[in-house]
This record gives structure tokens, sequence and C-alpha cells, in this order.
């Protein structure tokens, strides 16, 4: 067999290994989802009294495979459900020189449980914006935005908008 020949394959294998290892490569980083579990307090400074004015937000962010997922949950102080928002829709792009998702949420789902004028205005605010947006052009769009963190101790401080809030989160799992 001429000497070509055998440089020719060798260097054929060698391409479709190396083109192989890439594409393996970059399926497995895009398909790896991030998981943050993110918590923040609430003080409405117009309340009345002090504690009418206090909820905790935890807000749990599943992202994978280019769907998105975020829950708020609402509380009490003394630990009893204050309402929760739903949203469902698909990562438009990521910014990473910001470390930003930007989601265009197709639905929305809010608990039914609570009566509407005992939630916290954070939650009011955000009923309130994502069915505006879902009334004018059928979806809402916001970002999520890592300001800080810290992989090795499993935190992020992280702002979602619109509705301009910032938490504390533990990182489940991440590519961030």
């Amino acid at each position: 067999m001429a000497k070509w020949l055998k440089w020719t394959i060798n260097l054929t294998i060698l391409t479709a290994l190396i083109v192989a290892c890439g594409v393996i490569y970059l399926q497995s980083v895009s398909n790896k989802a991030v998981i943050l579990n993110c918590s923040s307090e609430l003080f409405d400074r117009h309340a009345q009294r002090v504690e009418d004015g206090k909820y905790y937000l935890l807000v749990d962010v599943l992202i994978s495979a280019g769907n998105a997922q975020i829950n708020y949950r609402y509380f009490n102080l003394d630990g009893s459900s204050a309402g929760t928002i739903l949203m469902q829709g698909e990562v438009q792009n990521m910014e990473l020189n910001r470390m930003a998702y930007n989601v265009s949420v197709k639905t929305k789902t809010e608990s039914e449980e609570v009566d509407k004028k005992h939630w916290p205005e954070h939650m009011k605010y955000l009923s309130y914006i994502s069915s505006l947006h879902f009334s004018e052009s059928g979806r809402h769009n916001l970002s999520i935005e890592v300001l800080d963190s810290d992989p090795d101790q499993d935190y992020a401080v992280v702002l979602f908008q619109p509705s301009n809030t910032v938490c504390g989160c533990r990182i489940v799992n991440s590519r961030i």
C-alpha cells in the first residue's frame, strides 16, 4: 500500500475522532441543567404594621435543554403560604459576558388558594406586569442575571427582572 494512502487514512480517522470528541463535548455542555434555589425577604414599607408587610420569597429556577421554569413561592412570617406564581417558557439567549439568561415565558399559573387582596405587593406587581405583557404580545420576557457567584460555596446572588428582585441562591446544578 502506498505511503500517501496510509497517511490519508490515518488523517481521516484522526479528524473523525477529533470531530466526534467535539460533538460529544458540545452535547454535554449544552444539555447540563441550571438549577437554583433562591430566597429573599420582602418588606412592604407602606404596610400599617411591620408584620403585615413582611414576607419570604423562595424562587426555584430550572433551565434545561432551552426550556425554563421559574416558580415564585411567597410565605407569611408564620410559614403559611401567601401565594405562588409558576412561569414556564424557553430560553431566548444567554449572555455569557453578563452571566444572564433571557427567558420568554409562554404560560403562567397563579395560586388561587389565597385571595388576591392578601397577596404580597411583590406578587401583585409580578402578576400585573406579566399579565400586561401577555395581553400585549402573548408572552412575558424576563431576565435572570447572576450578579456574583462562588461555585466553591455553591452560592450566587441573582437579579430577576422585570420584578427587580435580588435573591441569594443555592446553586444545585449549574453551568454558571
